[in-house]
């Protein structure tokens, strides 16, 4: 096993996480529109600290592609100039990508940061290409699911220009997120792959604990789903209420909400079950504990976000503990598949 590339992997997986806490923080604060433009925010690569650099200003230089805010609107540098006494609209293209022209430098920076996790895991990744392009003890599969996975990340970074064009449209932002599992599960994969020669020593195969698991995965992912939809439904009362009336956030919530809570009844009975078929029979899975521990999380933050009007810091949680589980639930089930075909 390449220990190396094994460990290149995890930093992976690790920094996709991060993007989806980056992610999660934009969200919870309402920063999805800090930076207007893409992948730049106002037209520079570093942003703006003070709304004072946004503004017109007389016999000031501007550079090419940098945005003002005027006459509340968004406005882009043709070129590189000098401004006059005058504002001039010759020198100015109106941005039409959406109407939104606002700063505020929390929001920015928050988005700004949300941005550069992307970056680093960018660079992550090109170092995982270099490692399974020229690994010399190559495992079938690992190289391709890598690559996919780079792909993938292409992919959600263009998606990301789409999210800020659009007005953080509720169903694109669901596709990024269901994107962003989806490359988990690639690397998941992959690691899955590096690993899968010691698994017949750490591991004991139990049918019942199989089916049971491949249940509870299936379940999550329509609790996932289930949980965009809540979601969708909340940024829409967001938009109709304001950011700061939390209150009204899941006010007659429509039929998804309840079942999305209830389904979570199902799921806690099941993950108790089968982390007592682990402790019963020794299968050696000790994700059992992290699958219950990471529940709790996803389920008391959902709690508090109903009945407590969402508390700073429950939707970051609630969202990275269902993406966490998520994965946690995937591998274990590569584990149990490859046992299942060892015993029959």
């Amino acid at each position: 096993m390449n220990k190396a590339l094994l460990k290149t992997i995890n930093v992976a997986i690790v920094s996709v996480y991060l993007i989806f806490l980056a992610g999660s923080v934009v969200r919870m604060t309402g920063s999805g529109m800090g930076c207007p433009d893409w992948p730049k925010c106002f037209g520079y690569y570093i942003p703006p600290t003070s709304e004072d650099q946004l503004e017109w200003k007389a016999n000031t230089d501007f550079h090419k592609g940098v945005i003002i805010i005027h006459d509340e609107a968004l406005y882009v540098a043709k070129s590189d100039f000098i401004t006059k006494e005058e504002f001039s609209y010759d020198n100015w293209e109106a941005y039409t990508k959406h109407e939104y022209a606002e700063f505020n430098v929390y929001h920015t920076y928050t988005e700004y940061i949300n941005r550069l996790s992307s970056v680093v895991a960018g660079f992550v990744f090109l170092v995982l290409l270099w490692k399974v392009t020229f690994d010399k003890n190559k495992i079938r599969g690992v190289a391709l699911l890598s690559y996919v996975a780079f792909a993938g990340m292409l992919f959600e970074a263009w998606l990301g220009k789409v999210v800020v064009d659009s007005f953080l449209t509720p169903y694109i932002i669901t596709i990024h997120m269901i994107g962003g599992l989806l490359i988990i599960g690639l690397l998941l994969r992959a690691k899955f792959l590096l690993n899968s020669k010691n698994l017949s020593f750490s591991y004991k195969y139990n049918k019942t604990f199989h089916w049971l698991l491949l249940s509870l995965l299936l379940m999550m992912i329509i609790q996932i789903l289930l949980g965009t939809q809540v979601r969708q439904f909340v940024d829409e009362q967001v938009k109709l209420h304001g950011f700061e009336q939390k209150e009204f956030r899941l006010l007659d919530p429509n039929f998804n909400f309840y079942f999305h809570r209830s389904f979570t009844i199902v799921v806690v009975l099941i993950s108790s079950f089968i982390f007592w078929l682990n402790q019963k029979y020794s299968l050696g899975y000790k994700q059992t504990r992290w699958i219950l521990a990471f529940l709790f999380f996803e389920a008391f933050t959902g709690i508090l976000m109903y009945y407590v009007h969402f508390p700073f810091g429950t939707q970051a949680i609630h969202l990275l503990s269902g993406a966490i589980l998520f994965g946690v639930l995937l591998y274990s089930l590569f584990v149990s598949y490859r046992l299942k075909r060892f015993n029959s």
